[in-house]
């Protein structure tokens, strides 16, 4: 008597199995050198800054809080105490789920910027009313506009990747949505934001191979539209002309103290610096030294060799950022690498660029080293959602893979079967 065939039940339960381990496996599995490499590299900025904003705030610190030195530099800490897990918690969350929130963040982010320049929520600081006040927590929602656009940007491009060479399917939706976004902020009046996020957007549909005819109208309508708006203001105007008149060459009392003094900072730190903490110009002579001029005080107190150093960690940030968006397997994972990387970097040439006499002052903090949370939140936030980008960029390839491979081994069991019929 011969014994019933065997059903195919084990060999189910074994794939099953052998599934779950790799499951397993993959959660202990190491990241990337590309991970490594832009982690290390933040870190050290955020440590940097840390220590700078201590370092430039003191005196101001002293008073405005009674004598405590250490209130501005025990604030930014805690934001980067915050900042930094999100960012770790974001590397590790899948491609999906941006995808899904990207709609809802741009939505929420462009309401909270309606508040600001629509009701009296708005706080008006240094001219721009770029602030919102809900109750004891004051923030900037342009900043949030920023991590909602590279998500955004993220999720449209996949989408329209057929159409990127069509100006009207493709470009042009984009350039809608996320200049209307844009838009809010320049409500506001905060010119030197709404500069780095218009590079942002057309930077990244550069870098992500969207044809430069197709973008030469864009940069020639934004840029009409930038100097219709810096001659609207006249404190802008002030800035402007202060930059570019003879006046700034020698010392001058007026618009021109800011640009003055900062390069009086650079210049007298040399080479090698006067030496941590004892710069002079953070003695209210250089205003903002914790913030936009931030680079300057570095100049100052570590020289020439400080700033090349703060200057080469950029470098190798942007490289990082590129070598992510070079070997992510997805639309989106380019995408989002590389508007980080036109954002990130690019505010960082600017903000160098003014502190160096190179631009007018245009109010840009210096990214991850700068004082400010929610410049420092809303960066470390975008960034972690490049680390989830770079955890492993073969991901979404291998799990489309071994969809279809399932699919497919799934189909010839059926046929068969039906053949066996």
């Amino acid at each position: 008597m011969t014994s019933p065939p065997r059903t195919t039940r084990p060999a189910k339960r074994t794939e099953q199995t052998g599934l779950a381990a790799r499951i397993r496996l993959g959660a202990f599995r190491p990241e990337s050198k590309d991970y490594f490499l832009l982690l290390g590299t933040v870190l050290f900025l955020v440590v940097l800054g840390l220590v700078m904003v201590l370092s430039s705030s003191q005196v101001e610190s002293a008073l405005a809080n009674d004598g405590d030195f250490t209130s501005r530099a025990a604030q930014q800490a805690t934001y980067a105490l915050i900042g930094v897990p999100v960012m770790l918690l974001a590397g590790r969350m899948p491609e999906g789920f941006w995808m899904r929130i990207a709609w809802l963040v741009l939505g929420a982010a462009c309401v909270l910027q309606l508040l600001v320049v629509a009701t009296p929520l708005g706080v008006e600081v240094g001219g721009n009313t770029n602030w919102l006040r809900l109750g004891p927590v004051q923030f900037q929602p342009s900043e949030l506009i920023k991590v909602a656009l590279v998500l955004w940007l993220g999720l449209i491009v996949t989408k329209k990747q057929d159409h990127l060479g069509d100006f009207g399917k493709g470009i042009m939706p984009i350039l809608l949505v996320g200049g209307g976004a844009i838009g809010l902020v320049l409500l506001g009046g905060d010119l030197g934001t709404v500069m780095v996020m218009a590079v942002m957007l057309l930077g990244t549909l550069f870098l992500i191979g969207v044809p430069l005819r197709l973008l030469a109208v864009p940069v020639l309508f934004g840029a009409a539209a930038f100097a219709l708006v810096a001659v609207s203001s006249e404190s802008r105007m002030r800035r402007i002309t202060a930059f570019l008149e003879e006046d700034c060459a020698r010392y001058n009392l007026g618009d021109c103290w800011q640009i003055q003094h900062g390069t009086f900072a650079m210049a007298n730190g040399g080479i090698f610096g006067v030496g941590l903490g004892n710069s002079a110009a953070k003695w209210s002579w250089l205003p903002a030294a914790d913030n936009d001029f931030i680079f300057a005080i570095i100049g100052e107190e570590l020289g020439l060799i400080g700033a090349v150093v703060v200057i080469g960690l950029f470098v190798v940030l942007a490289i990082a950022l590129a070598r992510v968006m070079r070997s992510a397997a997805t639309p989106f994972g380019r995408t989002v690498a590389a508007a980080v990387l036109v954002w990130v970097v690019g505010q960082a040439c600017v903000n160098i660029g003014v502190v160096l006499g190179v631009f007018p002052v245009l109010g840009v903090p210096l990214p991850l080293v700068s004082a400010g949370g929610t410049a420092l939140l809303t960066t470390l936030f975008a960034i972690g959602v490049v680390l989830s980008v770079a955890r492993d960029p073969g991901v979404p390839a291998r799990a489309s893979a071994r969809s279809a491979t399932r699919r497919t081994s799934k189909a010839t069991r059926t046929s068969k079967a039906t053949r066996t019929r």
